[in-house]
């Protein structure tokens, strides 16, 4: 499904130059449950970014569904992206002013579809991550872990190809952080290609394969074999 090659990230401005990513290679295949991992400023977030389209590459290639995307105009990734792509973030970045029903209808809301389907699949949608019962409170009224579950269900409302998570875990507790993760290996057991950044090992037994990064490049990319570990 994602196919990256050679692929270089330079920021630049007047006075610095920082390469982020230098002559990568990396492959996820379609319905994997893929690990990234590396010390800060390795180029974990940049990488995700590309893959997300919400950010180009300064050299090299980057393949999506067959097609290369990495130098699309801005206006064409961003169709590609709502159409493929659902994100979560460690932060929820969910909307205080809208509730848990409207926050969730939103990207149904950008690709037009119909009010009566929107609230139909929003209601099997919060019955599926068990907070239909919250679907009229704000995200301020929620906890931690059922706001990462609001932001969830806003990422697959769309049924995304590709879901990608950064640092899903990173705001909550080990409880609530294990329930995410367990939300986002049943979306992947279902077919969903996931692709998250994470700092914790914890988190990465949860994936099938672990990428770990080093001065922008692939350091090594391992198979998980081990279940979970117990937090």
């Amino acid at each position: 499904m994602l196919n990256i090659k050679n692929l270089s990230k330079v920021y630049r401005t007047d006075e610095v130059e920082t390469t982020a990513l230098n002559g990568l290679n990396a492959e996820v295949k379609k319905g994997e449950f893929v690990s990234i991992m590396g010390e800060s400023g390795c180029g974990k977030s940049t990488l995700l970014n590309i893959i997300g389209m919400l950010d180009s590459p300064s050299e090299g290639d980057y393949f999506f569904d067959g097609e290369e995307v990495g130098h699309l105009k801005e206006k064409e990734q961003s169709n590609l992206r709502k159409a493929n792509i659902g994100f979560v973030f460690q932060s929820f970045n969910l909307i205080d002013e809208l509730t848990v029903f409207e926050n969730v209808e939103l990207p149904l809301v950008y690709l037009k579809v119909a009010k009566g389907e929107r609230k139909t699949r929003v209601m099997e949608m919060l019955q599926k991550m068990g907070i239909e019962h919250r679907a009229k409170h704000y995200p301020q009224q929620l906890s931690g872990g059922q706001q990462q579950r609001v932001a969830i269900a806003r990422a697959v409302i769309t049924n995304p190809k590709l879901i990608l998570a950064d640092e899903p875990t990173g705001n909550l507790d080990s409880h609530h952080g294990n329930e995410v993760m367990s939300l986002l290996k049943d979306l992947n057991t279902q077919g969903t290609t996931i692709v998250m950044v994470t700092h914790s090992e914890h988190d990465a037994s949860y994936s099938q394969r672990t990428i770990r990064l080093v001065d922008g490049k692939v350091e090594t990319s391992t198979l998980v074999e081990s279940e979970p570990m117990a937090n």
